[in-house]
């Protein structure tokens, strides 16, 4: 079975059995996902949505945020991993976006990685979510699961993976795509123990056929 061949067995399974999937972040709006999606980094989603409802009420929108300080900001986001930078981000990213795109979130990938803390994966999760654009983020999830499960290979970096999958995956699958991944890896491909015996697509992955089957039943002498 080829990469291709591999990737649309995949996404049929998942298309089949996980048909609606999105963000588990809450918001509002464009600019409550850009702040939610910000605060994600290298953070849970669900302590991400134990912060921002405070958050969004004392900082409803652009023009708020980015008139507060970062110590103030700090105050709101103090559990969350990294709280110093990712306040001055906020702040910094909220005063471009009044003050560049009169406080609306551009569609554009690399008009969006202007903004303080929007990196590439910031940037496409935006600009998938928001805009149905063609764009394909890569957490730590969707590089982990998309390498064990073959459809990268050798990927040293999440642009490399990114390019690997939007390769090899519809157009039009590639933002729904992205949520798959995440969510089998949040919660069945697990970092550590992967729970294989419940998963749906084991028969399909490389990890498991190198990692968990006999070398008789993968058909070696």
């Amino acid at each position: 079975m080829n990469r291709k061949e591999r990737t649309a067995q995949i996404l049929k399974y998942f298309s089949s059995h996980m048909p609606e999937a999105g963000t588990e972040l809450h918001y509002a709006n464009p600019y409550q996902l850009a702040v939610a999606v910000i605060l994600s980094a290298q953070c849970t989603d669900k302590r991400v949505n134990m912060v921002t409802p405070a958050l969004f009420k004392q900082y409803p929108d652009a023009a708020a945020l980015g008139a507060a300080s970062p110590e103030k900001v700090f105050q709101y986001i103090r559990s969350i991993s990294y709280p110093n930078n990712k306040a001055r981000n906020l702040v910094g990213m909220a005063k471009m976006l009044v003050a560049r795109y009169k406080g609306e979130l551009p569609p554009d990938v690399g008009e969006l990685q202007k903004l303080p803390g929007v990196g590439r994966k910031t940037a496409n999760v935006l600009a998938s979510v928001l805009f149905n654009q063609p764009a394909m983020a890569v957490d730590t999830h969707v590089f982990r699961v998309s390498a064990r499960l073959g459809m990268t290979r050798n990927a040293k970096t999440p642009l490399e993976a990114e390019k690997q999958l939007v390769r090899y995956i519809p157009e039009e699958q590639l933002s729904i795509a992205h949520h798959w991944l995440i969510l089998h890896g949040r919660y069945t491909c697990v970092a550590r123990n992967p729970k294989c015996d419940v998963c749906g697509i084991k028969k399909k992955c490389e990890y498991y056929r190198k990692n968990t089957l006999t070398p008789k039943s993968r058909g070696l002498k």
